[in-house]
């Protein structure tokens, strides 16, 4: 069996049991091994590092991931999420953005693409004005002069909208990028192995297995998105999603950029980024793992984008691609504790993964390495959807 343990900055963080190991013959030993290597695999991984764990990570490499059905956008409000556990978890994450880049980027050298822009979410003719429910957040409705003077270049049914200017975004292709560069300074380990099966006893995992090899760890950490239920009964799901780019046709300086703003409309998303790409998505499709893009998922999205902002129809396309975000039942992330010990979750996070990745890195950093539990765990727990 594995010996009692507390995990303690600057301190061993585990001791094993001799016997246990010759039992189960592992190939590599870490003190937490984390299954994924996305963005909130990579995050929680180097928070865990930098308090002075052994970290080892487990990733499939794969393209497919909730990461590339993104447009990075940090948008607690303007997703209109209501009063609830949900909003002050996304707005806690919010406001660890600006110290977390910075973070992040001081060790990587690197540029995340972080820009609070602001969010402007533009309403049409037939559509009823709902008032914001988030009274106590900076938000401003905008009448239908007053947001074409404030966004010039928006469709003529656009009457109005609610200007959100606390919400933002950051490239999540940039941001990737920058966690892995930051994780291998780091040097934690990175096996890039698809993991087949989690070895549990009772109320323990006892190792990892990939096609190649067997790992073992004092703590374990599932990270695995959308496809955590083929690893253990848990009740995540993948929801496709289908997006596409355009660029500027003519260089242009951040400040005259036409877009300054995210625009979030009905069922789409135009995401300006500081190099003149923009970004439109995305669909939200019920299909298992179908990859690919469609001819009907591109129409609907350039339809609603072109309809939004017509300028678009006259820029070059860049780029389509697809993406499997992690949905549950609740549309809410499986955070904090497992039925097993030594197995704790980080998935489930669906269309705010981007948005939560520090304030989860900081949660579960704090619940392996203190025992310490934030009372907002307690609505994310598997207990709710576990299957």
């Amino acid at each position: 069996m594995l010996r009692p343990y507390k995990l303690a900055l600057g301190k061993t963080f585990c001791t094993y049991s001799h016997s246990f190991f010759e039992e189960t013959l592992a190939d590599t030993l870490t003190d937490i091994l984390i299954i994924g290597g996305g963005i909130i695999g990579l995050s929680l991984a180097i928070e865990l590092k930098l308090r002075g764990a052994n970290v080892t990570i487990l990733n499939r490499d794969c393209q497919e991931a909730g990461a590339r059905a993104a447009a990075g956008m940090l948008a607690p409000q303007a997703e209109k999420i209501p009063p609830s556990p949900m909003l002050d978890l996304c707005l806690q994450s919010r406001a660890l953005y600006p110290k977390w880049i910075s973070k992040l980027e001081a060790i990587s050298e690197l540029t995340a693409g972080y820009w609070p822009c602001g969010i402007l979410s533009p309403i049409y003719q037939e559509e009823k004005i709902v008032y914001n429910q988030q009274s106590t957040l900076k938000s401003e409705w905008l009448d239908q002069d007053a947001i074409h003077q404030f966004q010039p270049g928006l469709g003529a049914e656009v009457i109005g909208g609610w200007w959100y200017p606390d919400d933002g975004q950051v490239d999540n292709r940039a941001l990737f990028k920058t966690l892995q560069v930051v994780a291998r300074k780091l040097k934690i380990d990175i096996y890039e192995e698809l993991a087949q099966e989690i070895v549990r006893r009772d109320r323990q995992v006892l190792e990892v297995k990939t096609f190649s090899r067997k790992f073992q760890a004092n703590h374990y950490l599932l990270a695995t998105g959308a496809w955590s239920n083929d690893l253990l009964p848990i009740a995540v799901y993948p929801k496709k999603g289908q997006m596409l780019s355009v660029c500027l046709p003519y260089p242009c300086a951040r400040e005259r950029l036409p877009l300054q703003k995210v625009l979030f409309g009905d069922e789409i998303y135009i995401v300006p980024r500081q190099d003149g790409r923009i970004v439109i998505g995305a669909t939200s499709e019920n299909v298992g793992f179908t990859s690919g893009n469609t001819p009907s998922g591109m129409k609907a999205l350039l339809t609603r984008a072109i309809r939004i902002y017509p300028e678009l129809q006259h820029y070059p396309i860049q780029e389509f691609w697809w993406g499997f975000r992690p949905e549950t039942p609740d549309e809410l992330p499986i955070l904090g504790s497992s039925y097993w010990d030594n197995l704790t979750f980080a998935t489930g996070h669906y269309r705010n993964g981007i948005l939560l990745a520090p304030i989860t890195a900081m949660m579960i950093a704090d619940l392996i390495e203190q025992q310490k539990s934030d009372p907002l765990l307690t609505y994310f727990h598997y207990g709710r959807t576990f299957m």
